[in-house]
């Protein structure tokens, strides 16, 4: 499977992107491969993307 392309503009929610890294390493058993790394981090990017937004919305 490989990770999708970080969107502009983030449309998951922050807590959503969170539950799907908790997810994948769940799923690794606390080893990711190199695919699993990659896709790890898209979804941290994704999810920085989703707190900083957040974060301006809720100033």
């Amino acid at each position: 499977m490989s990770p999708n392309p970080v969107p502009s503009g983030s449309v998951r929610s922050a807590a959503e992107l969170n539950e799907r890294i908790r997810a994948l390493w769940l799923r690794a058993g606390g080893s990711l491969s190199a695919q699993e790394r990659a896709e790890y981090e898209l979804l941290v990017v994704e999810w920085a993307i989703a707190i900083r937004g957040e974060v301006v919305t809720a100033a």
